[in-house]
């Protein structure tokens, strides 16, 4: 039985379907605890959005986030921040600001502890070094790939 740490012998060489299969992979297992609580991916990474800004930011700024970094519509963004207002995890506090309610701050720091725990599992004895250049090429593919958009 091979272990995460050992490479594995006839490794494809790096292109998007690879990259997609290590996405969908960790996003399945991701969606598997997010379903207990009935949350969808958009609505975790808007509870995140928002999370990441003190717990308070500009609509905007949240479905900016989804649409850029989810590549989906501004429309189902904008659904996404709305589905979690009437769920009662984002409340709005001012015009065109969201916040967390307690409910939604709870839920999303259950959802990052979990998030946290596969990432640990999946990414377990893989060396830094490796996940460092991984995560260099990753980031350059992201910029390549956003510029191709933005050419389009």
């Amino acid at each position: 039985m091979t272990s995460p740490a050992t490479p594995v012998p006839s490794a494809p060489p790096v292109n998007g379907q690879v990259i997609g299969l290590a996405h969908y992979a960790s996003r399945a297992a991701l969606e598997r605890v997010l379903a207990r609580s009935g949350t969808t991916f958009e609505q975790s990474v808007a509870l995140r959005a928002v999370s990441d800004h003190g717990g308070t930011t500009e609509r905007a700024r949240v479905t900016d986030r989804l649409t850029a970094g989810l590549k989906i519509e501004e429309a189902a963004a904008r659904r996404t921040v709305e589905e979690l207002t009437a769920r009662g995890l984002l409340e709005e506090p001012a015009p065109e600001q969201v916040s967390l309610t307690d409910t939604g701050r709870e839920l999303f720091a259950s959802v990052r502890a979990a998030g946290d725990a596969i990432a640990a599992r999946v990414y377990a004895g893989i060396p830094a070094e490796d996940l460092a250049v991984a995560g260099r090429v990753l980031a350059l593919v992201t910029e390549r790939a956003n510029a191709e958009l933005a050419g389009a």
